[in-house]
């Protein structure tokens, strides 16, 4: 990670490649107990995040990743009322899952309140729903809340973190899956983001291999543009125990909240596999 002559670049090694950003101002810099937090105004994507050198989003276009990671599994389980968000700091999908006016409950457990903290100075808009009544805020370690989540009592899982390595490695093995899976009904799903499909196909292969081995049994992975990270191309990959992935198509045409990316046609169209990743995942 570089900042030179009003760009910053975050060179991506196992790749090749870059992402990069005119930057025209830096706004905060805070160390908190778990990693180094920055903020930085560009000249065209708005405010940007970086957490130990990565970027994590940009006002410009951070609403393809909320709502991806929210949306598509609210609208697959067939009654959301009891979600669960692990990671999730910037309060964007919190957001976007308090949109469903279904959902009777959602607790964020977020190991760094600073985080959020930053978020609601810098990205405001992606906390205006903080103080709904039917949220809950915890700073705390995620896989400690899931591994004492009461079993049975939660319809979704929703896992918003960062890359598996530091504070996010815990979250990418079996044994925090098995939580998830003792946590969840036995209709439940859970959602995680699992990085770039053109450049980490292997990763969201492992991924995938650990949910199994935690008795998930049915997988899902959807695609989606994100400009921000690796490569452009992004992706979060939905579990279940037994269960197809249809969606409630007429309830997602119907919706009463506006969504800049996500639709009905959009979603039944990323429930086909490229042929690419089907040679890898479909297992």
């Amino acid at each position: 990670m570089t900042v030179q002559d009003n760009w910053f670049i975050e060179r991506f090694e196992p790749t090749g490649s870059a992402v990069g950003f005119r930057i025209a101002a830096k706004l905060d810099e805070v160390q908190s107990p778990f990693q180094k937090i920055e903020i930085y105004q560009t000249t065209d994507w708005g405010n940007l995040m970086l957490i130990d050198g990565a970027v994590m989003l940009t006002t410009r276009d951070n609403f393809l990743y909320h709502e991806m990671i929210a949306h598509p599994a609210l609208f697959t389980h067939h009654d959301p009322k009891r979600v669960v968000i692990i990671g999730g700091g910037d309060c964007g999908t919190l957001r976007e899952v308090l949109k469903h006016p279904d959902v009777k409950s959602v607790t964020q457990c977020d190991i760094d309140e600073q985080v959020t903290r930053m978020a609601e100075k810098y990205f405001p808009e992606l906390c205006e729903s903080n103080a709904d009544p039917r949220a809950e805020l915890l700073f705390d370690d995620g896989v400690a809340y899931m591994r004492n989540c009461p079993p049975g009592s939660v319809d979704v899982v929703i896992v918003d973190s960062t890359d598996p390595v530091g504070p996010a490695e815990g979250l990418f093995n079996k044994t925090f899956y098995e939580y998830c899976l003792r946590a969840l009904k036995d209709d439940g799903l859970l959602v995680q983001q699992s990085e770039s499909p053109l450049a980490q196909l292997e990763l969201i292969g492992n991924m995938r291999r650990e949910m199994e081995k935690a008795d998930f049994n049915c997988f899902k992975t959807l695609t989606f543009p994100q400009p921000c990270y690796p490569t452009g191309w992004w992706s979060v990959t939905m579990a279940r125990r037994n269960s197809i992935f249809s969606f409630r198509r007429d309830d997602a045409a119907g919706k009463t909240f506006h969504t800049r990316y996500y639709t009905e046609q959009l979603h039944e169209g990323l429930l086909m596999t490229p042929p690419f990743m089907a040679e890898v995942l479909d297992f």
